[in-house]
């Protein structure tokens, strides 16, 4: 099997770590070359286009920002090079209508996609230790589930093109509202008089903590927000991308709304491609 991982962002590194040290010949594309540096290393091959990553590939997984980047990246450059019966495994997080479109436009051509929602950080990724949730064809999953093992320790199917994305953003929202209101209680807090760092702790022992939130805390109370594992500026698109399929299903979410307007302020004051938590010193400040 001929794989290829483009997008080695926090997520996207980690898995390609973690399919290389599980035996996979691997080639790799990034937009900012350096990223691969420690892949190659570690014996990935380089393309230094998509297309070329993507040419005479069996299956071709992506992790990219946003639907700009999949339009650029998988449809102008990838797909005139896409074999019939390449599998496209699509980690990038988009509405469903789009998931869909892009499920029917890849068809178009033969070529299969399965839509993959991944729980976990990037260190999880890195160790194969995942939740995954895909959608697609089912024996199209089945194909491609040596890959999916390798990088998570649970698996299971949802359905049509659309579901895993509709998975991801349910979970994103809740990721970002946790986020907002921990940042804003350690806010208040430490406008009171409270120690930062015992407050943290103390929040992060209790019973109101998630490892989710945790793992965001940790980053609260270094006070240091790089390397990212979630950049504030994606948890802003997940948050609005949210909101509107939540308007076409006749739904409207306010709180996720008014944690998306939190966050854009920390991106709005150059602290986009920093890990949300950063949400936390705009908290402080305003």
């Amino acid at each position: 099997m001929k794989l290829a991982m483009v997008g080695l962002g926090a997520m996207g590194g980690g898995i390609a770590r973690r399919l290389l040290s599980s035996g996979f010949p691997l080639t790799v594309h990034n937009r900012t070359a350096a990223k691969a540096d420690p892949l190659i290393e570690a014996g990935a091959q380089w393309a230094a286009q998509p297309q070329d990553a993507a040419r005479d590939s069996d299956v071709v997984m992506l992790s990219l920002s946003d639907e700009r980047a999949v339009d650029e990246v998988l449809f102008r450059r990838m797909l005139p090079v896409l074999k019939p019966g390449t599998v496209v495994i699509d980690t990038s997080t988009t509405s469903a209508a789009y998931a869909n479109s892009a499920s029917e436009r890849l068809a178009a051509h033969g070529v299969r996609r399965v839509e993959l929602c991944l729980l976990g950080n990037p260190e999880m990724a890195a160790q194969g230790r995942l939740r995954l949730f895909a959608a697609g064809h089912q024996q199209d999953v089945a194909e491609v589930e040596n890959v999916l093992a390798a990088i998570g320790e649970e698996l299971r199917y949802l359905g049509p093109p659309g579901t895993a994305c509709t998975m991801k953003l349910a979970f994103n929202l809740l990721l970002g509202v946790q986020t907002v209101g921990l940042a804003e209680a350690v806010a208040l807090g430490v406008r009171s008089g409270l120690d930062r760092t015992m407050l943290i702790n103390a929040i992060t022992s209790s019973g109101f903590c998630s490892p989710a939130l945790a793992f965001r805390a940790a980053f609260m109370r270094r006070e240091s927000y790089e390397p990212a594992a979630f950049r504030t500026r994606l948890m802003v698109k997940d948050l609005r991308l949210a909101a509107s399929d939540a308007r076409s299903a006749g739904l409207t979410l306010p709180v996720c709304a008014s944690a998306a307007d939190r966050l854009d302020e920390a991106v709005g004051a150059g602290h986009g491609d920093e890990d949300a938590a950063v949400v936390v010193e705009t908290s402080l400040g305003s």
